[in-house]
């Protein structure tokens, strides 16, 4: 295959210009191992550089680069179109040549620790007089999206570029700062506030947005808040211009608990280990105001965690119970011919419930993922209960199915070997993969009488006798 034309060429370009960073990178990397090939070299060559030139713009505009998301119009937190990034770094390229050529030498040898980021910080506010000034078609188009996307978004995206200098700086500590402050840390903290609202008396809103908007959890910025304001009381923070950042942060936890009671019963483990890493967030979300707000449990915000505690622990507590009864249904028992056997036995005459069988496991994933929860959650004594009960219904049902498999007494040995399958999948759900494999080497022992026997060690990890049934099997 030949090189490509410069007009397909141009289209890649134009293309790959256009793409987000992850698309980008993963290009990057396909692309990595294409040899010699002259079509594909030339497009690795233009992926290479546009994820250099990408690099350098990210680091250039730090503060406001992980803002830069969608269409801009997030409701609750300060956010900007994508589109704008590269509108302002297409500016600066072609209004800012020299001061461009300074940050590349000062990015070529950079390390954040220790390079000043003078040259990035200039280029920053370059860009916001540009942004306010509109005289360039780049930055005139960036400031139009972004009123577009917010009333005053232009004014607001500029002087987050402002900013830029002390974010930068602050970055750096945001790890320090969420593990925990000691007196020099919180000392930092406050300086960073000082400086922020020094450039603009209305930044300090805007200085913990872009905070924030560094962080992986940008929920966690409160910590840094409750430090600046020396962990206020409740009343105070809702009073203040920091009062949406909790505020935020409940309706989330709100929207998160409405999520996990539409849970797709019918969607899989995964979707059952979905809802369950919700409650988990939910959880360290609480904690997270609970340690660094001074609250009260009668009024104001305290009253209402307090109440989305309640509300999420009755969620968890009614999927619980919903996976016991699915798990029940999924293992269906009768009451036995004989008078004399009181228990009841495995029922056999249709195939496992698919539907059952899907719920089953799907809460079972769910009630699985909210272990590191349930204590803090208040649900603990709910799930220890079920985990309990079912786990006893299942060993009474694989015993009484392998004593039925073993005396011939079922009239369809493959519908019997399926239900024990369905046993081992949700032991596995319930108690782990030993307790799995204990169901499946009791099925297919049951099923082949006539295996020689064989002794295995306590001490065996059960891979030997897996491998003695599975070749009897």
């Amino acid at each position: 295959m030949g090189a490509l034309s410069p007009r397909k060429i141009e289209i890649v370009r134009t293309l790959v210009e256009a793409a987000p960073d992850k698309i980008v990178g993963g290009l990057q990397m396909a692309l990595a191992d294409t040899g010699e090939d002259p079509a594909l070299g030339s497009v690795r060559e233009l992926v290479e550089v546009e994820v250099h030139e990408r690099r350098l713009r990210n680091t250039v505009l730090q503060a406001i680069a992980p803002m830069c998301l969608g269409d801009g119009r997030d409701p609750r937190s300060l956010t900007f179109p994508a589109r704008v990034l590269p509108l302002i770094w297409r500016g600066l390229r072609g209004t800012a040549a020299e001061e461009i050529e300074e940050a590349e030498l000062a990015f070529s040898a950079f390390s954040p620790e220790e390079t000043s980021g003078e040259a990035f910080d200039h280029l920053a506010r370059i860009a916001a007089y540009a942004l306010r000034s509109r005289d360039y078609p780049e930055f005139r188009e960036a400031a139009e999206l972004a009123d577009a996307a917010r009333p005053d978004g232009a004014e607001q995206l500029a002087a987050c570029l402002e900013l830029s200098p002390v974010v930068r700086r602050s970055a750096l500590r945001i790890p320090e700062w969420l593990a925990s402050f000691s007196e020099e840390s919180a000392a930092a903290a406050r300086l960073a506030y000082k400086d922020a609202v020094a450039i603009a008396e209305d930044a300090g809103p805007r200085f913990f947005e872009m905070l924030a908007a560094q962080m992986t959890y940008p929920w966690m910025v409160l910590r840094i808040i409750s430090e600046v304001m020396d962990k206020p009381n409740e009343r105070y923070l809702a009073d203040s211009e920091m009062a949406g950042f909790g505020e935020r942060l409940m309706d989330e936890m709100d929207e998160s608990m409405k999520a996990i009671a539409r849970l797709d019963i019918d969607g899989g483990p995964e979707a059952g280990r979905r809802a369950g890493k919700l409650v988990e967030l939910i959880t360290l979300q609480v904690t997270e105001l609970e340690t660094y707000i001074d609250l009260s449990r009668d009024h104001g915000w305290g009253h209402r965690i307090n109440k989305q505690k309640t509300a999420l622990a009755g969620v968890v507590e009614g999927r619980i119970r919903d996976a016991e009864k699915y798990c029940l249904l999924a293992l269906p028992t009768e009451r036995a011919r004989l008078r004399r056997i009181r228990r009841p036995q495995p029922r056999l005459s249709l195939p496992p419930d698919e539907t059952h069988v899907r719920r089953a496991t799907t809460l079972l994933a769910f009630v699985q993922e909210v272990r590191s929860s349930a204590n803090y959650g208040g649900f603990a004594a709910a799930r220890s209960r079920m985990l309990e009960h079912v786990g006893e219904y299942i060993d009474i049902y694989v015993e009484e199915l392998v004593d039925l498999v073993k005396t011939g007494d079922v009239e369809d040995p493959d519908r019997a070997q399926a239900f024990l399958g369905v046993a081992a999948d949700l032991s596995l759900l319930l108690r782990g993969e030993k307790a799995a494999d204990l169901v499946r080497r009791r099925a297919a022992a049951a099923a082949n009488p006539d295996a020689p026997p064989v002794h295995f060690d306590e001490e065996d990890d059960g891979e030997a006798e897996s491998e003695h049934w599975e070749r009897w099997g």
